[in-house]
């Protein structure tokens, strides 16, 4: 008889667990709690340890929710029916059609040749360039797209024994992906969760440019410590140059110059919606610009005729599996809301009710720094939000000082493999090992500890 695997054994003990506490609650007022927990421990555990895909977890709420009376129908649809859902898949079609017509390359190539090519400025470029395309494009994406460039560069490197230009380009992939992300709302997925889960429950309203006025700075700070860190440690590698790696330099194509003129008025509608909403009278919603987007991808014309600068086909490539994890966070959240859980876990945090707002910032953005090291970000902020806000309103702290600081820190996980996609791409190139990564990314989660904090003391209220 074969031995049961560590993720057999995981699915066994979590179904066990689950359905204990299913038969045990007495069937009173208080059932619908130990369900709640029963089904949210259920689906951390298992986004925790990836036994099944974590898009698959996120659908639980649609077969235990209703039947064990935790969300009503209308609770639970408009989970995963939420605004913010069309705010992402608008995001994802632009960034579609930018890839699909290779303006990202466009972008990329420009700056790393911008910088020029000793060994530090590359690493500066891969920074900018994969930091630049990830407010925008998924992280991801990003970094499946920088890497095979990345690659490129380094095949052209004289390869020496101590050399620690190959480790720190391939990191700047993946840590300027995570990075980048951190700026915009549709950089990265916790970022639109968090501002869906405060507008749900609090009425607290975070548009693009909201978030880009606090995002943005912090992203650019990030990057410029991680930058200045690499360069550092490069030592006396720092002025050998590179030999550039051959690429024909090819012009803007018409399709590229197209998609980059819609991707450009979309961010102009995002980033000036009050403005022009004052000025012109017309409300909209960023949502709505982001849909407009993706509905003209499909009308625009293209260079050759008949052509459309995105087709129904390309949508194959879409990352549909964020919106449904998107779904399933909010509705994880609704779940443990509604059902008293959230208001319980939160007091865990109460003994710090009385301490300096430092020391608070701090422990929260440990717990998020470290935590994501080994669980989904996704994961981590659709439990660990909804608990932070309700004790930051039991005690009259700022819900938004509190929780972006949270959200923010979800994309720091620099030390493992398995702490975002980006790190998982870039290790996948087999050039680095697992404990270069994670001395690396403890030092840099440290840092980002002290920057995360003391950014939102100064600049989130």
């Amino acid at each position: 008889m074969e031995k049961m695997n560590l993720k057999q054994m995981i699915i066994i003990g979590g179904l066990f667990a689950f359905v204990t506490i299913l038969f045990l609650t007495p069937k009173n007022e208080d059932a619908t709690f130990w369900y709640s927990i029963a089904v949210g421990g259920l689906m951390v555990t298992f986004w925790l340890f990836e036994v099944v895909p974590i898009y698959v977890t996120a659908l639980f709420p649609f077969i235990f929710a209703i039947p064990l009376g935790v969300l009503e129908p209308s609770d639970l649809t408009s989970a995963y029916g939420h605004k913010y859902i069309y705010l992402f898949f608008g995001g994802f079609m632009l960034s579609l059609g930018l890839e699909k017509w290779d303006v990202h390359k466009q972008i990329a190539e420009r700056i790393i040749r911008m910088v020029g090519t000793s060994k530090t400025r590359i690493i500066l470029g891969f920074l900018i360039a994969t930091g630049l395309l990830s407010m925008w494009i998924s992280n991801t994406a990003t970094a499946l797209m920088m890497l095979p460039m990345a690659m490129a560069v380094l095949s052209n490197v004289e390869h020496e024994k101590k050399s620690r230009f190959s480790v720190f380009l391939l990191l700047s992939v993946a840590y300027g992906a995570s990075i980048g992300g951190m700026a915009t709302l549709v950089g990265s997925p916790p970022n639109i969760l968090m501002a869906g889960l405060l507008e749900d429950k609090y009425g607290i309203t975070v548009d693009f440019l909201t978030w880009m006025k606090i995002g943005l700075p912090l992203s650019l700070i990030l990057l410029t410590v991680v930058f200045l860190f690499f360069y550092l440690l490069l030592g006396k590698e720092r002025k050998v140059g590179v030999h550039e790696v051959e690429h024909e330099r090819k012009p803007w194509t018409a399709n590229q110059k197209r998609v980059m003129a819609l991707f450009t008025v979309i961010v102009l509608l995002w980033s000036f919606r009050t403005v022009l909403t004052k000025y012109t009278g017309i409300n909209y919603s960023d949502e709505g610009v982001a849909v407009l987007g993706a509905i003209l991808l499909f009308f625009l014309p293209g260079a050759k005729k008949s052509e459309k600068l995105i087709e129904w086909k390309d949508t194959t490539r879409l990352p549909w599996g964020i919106l449904i994890l998107f779904g399933g966070g909010m509705a994880l959240a609704k779940m443990l809301e509604i059902n008293g859980v959230i208001e319980q876990l939160s007091l865990v945090f109460h003994e710090y009710a009385s301490a300096p707002l430092y020391l608070l910032l701090g422990v929260l953005v440990i717990i998020a720094i470290f935590g994501t090291e080994i669980m989904s970000n996704m994961a981590l902020v659709s439990v660990f939000v909804p608990v932070v806000a309700e004790f930051a309103i039991d005690t009259d702290y700022s819900i938004i000082q509190l929780c972006m600081p949270i959200t923010l820190a979800a994309s720091c996980a620099f030390m493992l493999p398995v702490g975002t996609p980006p790190n998982a791409i870039v290790f996948s190139s087999g050039l680095l090992k697992i404990n270069q990564m994670a001395r690396t990314g403890f030092v840099l989660n440290l840092i980002g500890v002290f920057i995360v904090v003391m950014f939102s003391l100064i600049f989130i209220g």
